[in-house]
């Protein structure tokens, strides 16, 4: 069977994590072995440490809004030139928590950035590589953010409004 590469996106509080073990879990009951679990942003060490500046920030000083779009692609360039290409060259499956629509969601959406920078940005970077499926599941934003607060500690996204959230989904 051809390697895919397979993305759960949606909002906080989803359920993103339970569908990629069920997917995974279905993926090894058709007899495939070779899995490999991705999150965005992270994935590699680079792509961790992006991440953590991502959802932390550095002390007081404000991420703006573009530094973190760009923090977002370095990241997921990282990420698919390290990981997911060479897992699906091997012929290994990748689930994903999350990849490129998230940031045409929450940066587009959320934080109303221009869709055509985002297009660009996506183009010059990814290219034409594109997942072979992408799944969205689909919450009302206010039950989504009491769920990811109920998880415990925040991280800067899941701090902002109700309506950011609204305008991301």
């Amino acid at each position: 069977m051809n390697s895919k590469f397979i993305v759960i996106e949606g909002l906080e509080g989803a359920g993103k994590t339970s569908a990629i073990a069920e997917v995974v879990d279905v993926l090894r009951q058709q007899g495939i072995r070779d899995v490999v679990f991705t999150r965005e942003p992270g994935g590699t060490p680079l792509a961790e440490a992006l991440r953590t500046l991502i959802k932390d920030g550095v002390g007081d000083e404000p991420v703006t809004d573009r530094a973190e779009l760009l923090m977002l692609y370095a990241a997921r360039v990282q990420l698919v030139e390290g990981v997911i290409k060479p897992a699906l060259a091997r012929g290994a499956w990748v689930v994903g928590d999350r990849h490129d629509l998230s940031s045409q969601a929450y940066q587009g959406g959320g934080r109303g950035m221009d869709t055509r920078l985002l297009q660009t940005l996506r183009d010059a970077i990814l290219g034409e590589f594109r997942p072979d499926l992408t799944l969205y599941l689909d919450i009302p934003p206010a039950l989504g953010l009491a769920r990811a607060r109920a998880r415990g500690e925040l991280d800067r996204s899941e701090v902002e409004s109700l309506a950011f959230f609204e305008r991301t989904r």
